[in-house]
């Protein structure tokens, strides 16, 4: 794996990295893995992605597959393509987007039949030797490219989940970031009890107001400037291509993104009354604790779509969370999809006539430093150094995504990048934020010192 192919998709700086002839055979190569018929293909609002969507579906069609034009619009899309119109008529879909990268940046995100993940160790490796090899037309008769409009059954699907109560009428503050959710979030609120206050909602490949990334809090700061003064009950941050989703309280507090995903499995559970919902290894407790009070499972997944994917559909789990603002449901495909999990907090919220910050609250029982990024000069060497130092202390440990070490009063995990010689830690205290500070200090001089 070098260059522009990643561990769960394909990006680079446009055109520098990444040209619309790598384009082109990136289509034939994925056509000639698939052994597809049709291949669905999306794009957000970049301002290279137009270029690198034609020169995919040509790729595609030199290969004697069809391609379907879905437009612009946001990630989760394709995989309602993949996922709704079948194997038989979608034999995969590929988005064209960097996702929450700057805007210089383009790429492609892979999804097979079905809506079953495709990352670099599920096919996108083959795909990466079939590039290499810049194969010949594959097919005598080029692939057809057609445009297909699945905006007003996306809208359809997502909106079974809008559970409303129109007694109350919810006031909203949403940040589009100029990515593709400003231009179908028209349609997904039309006719809800609702008002919402927009900020850069035209969709701009520029980024020009700020980085459409909610995990970044400065990237939140007119979202909770806009809710406190609006006396909005909840603002909603999308990234730029639509499949994460971030939230801030009626006071402009940013709700972590592990406890947005515990009041969605709450709303979920409260629906069917039992069911298995996964979390990531850098979750709070409070989210174990919450699925379960809420009648639920909660079982520990690693980080990355397609082990969560993988997982959900081993467990026919109803949802799973990551820190990030990734959002999966069995009832969307076992994909990830930032409006479902939009309207499952809004019909929370709705419902219960409570704001935000009440709902929240109860989850804040415990004190998370949220995540940290170290450069290291040797990952494995840090990883081993910090278990050294703990290993007499330590009351469980695992290592099912990097080192997870349970000190029963506080536990961490420290995770190494795919991509760059960094480490990633996640702390938390059962007991007092004091207590968090001091096992914080003790794990960072560790990692500085290796």
């Amino acid at each position: 794996m070098a260059g522009f192919f990643k561990s769960y998709d394909v990006r680079g700086i446009v055109p520098d990295q990444l040209t619309t002839g790598d384009a082109y055979r990136i289509g034939k190569a994925t056509a000639a893995y698939l052994k597809a018929r049709t291949l669905a293909v999306g794009r957000d609002a970049r301002l290279s992605s137009p270029d690198l969507a034609a020169a995919l579906m040509a790729g595609i069609a030199a290969a004697g597959c069809d391609a379907l034009d879905l437009g612009m619009g946001p990630t989760p899309i394709t995989y309602f393509a993949a996922g709704h119109l079948g194997k038989a008529k979608c034999g995969g879909a590929i988005q064209v987007t960097a996702s929450h990268n700057p805007a210089e940046y383009g790429g492609f995100k892979f999804t097979k039949a079905g809506a079953l993940p495709m990352s670099y160790d599920q096919g996108l490796d083959e795909v990466e030797k079939l590039f290499a090899k810049d194969l010949p037309p594959l097919a005598k008769k080029p692939g057809a490219i057609r445009k297909l409009n699945l905006w007003p059954k996306y809208v359809a699907h997502c909106r079974r989940f809008a559970a409303l109560d129109k007694k109350r009428k919810l006031k909203l503050a949403i940040d589009c970031g100029n990515g593709v959710m400003g231009a179908i979030l028209p349609a997904l609120l039309k006719g809800l009890p609702l008002t919402a206050k927009q900020l850069y909602w035209k969709p701009d490949g520029r980024f020009p107001n700020h980085e459409a990334n909610p995990l970044k809090l400065e990237n939140l700061a007119d979202l909770r400037a806009a809710v406190v003064k609006g006396k909005c009950d909840l603002g909603v941050a999308f990234d730029g291509d639509g499949d994460r989703v971030a939230f801030v309280d009626e006071k402009g507090e940013p709700v972590p993104g592990d406890l947005a995903g515990a009041l969605m499995a709450q709303s979920l559970l409260k629906q069917t009354g039992a069911g298995t919902v996964l979390y990531d290894v850098r979750a709070s407790r409070a989210f174990a604790k919450a699925v379960e009070e809420a009648g639920g499972t909660a079982l520990e997944t690693r980080v990355g779509h397609s082990h969560i994917k993988a997982g959900l559909r081993e467990h026919k789990a109803l949802m799973a969370a990551e820190l990030s603002g990734h959002y999966y449901f069995r009832d969307f495909f076992y994909s990830d999809s930032g409006e479902t999990a939009f309207f499952l907090v809004l019909a929370l919220l709705s419902q219960s006539g409570k704001p935000a910050s009440e709902l929240v609250a109860p989850l804040q029982r415990f004190h998370h430093t949220g995540e940290i990024n170290f450069h290291v000069r040797d990952a494995d060497r840090t990883l081993a150094a910090v278990e050294t130092h703990f290993k007499d202390r330590v009351k469980t440990r695992s290592t099912t995504d990097g080192l997870s070490m349970d000190l029963g009063p506080w536990w961490f995990n420290l995770r190494k990048s795919n991509t760059e010689p960094v480490v990633r830690l996640n702390l938390e205290s059962l007991n007092s934020r004091a207590e968090m500070e001091a096992a914080r200090g003790e794990v960072v001089g560790i990692i500085e010192k290796s």
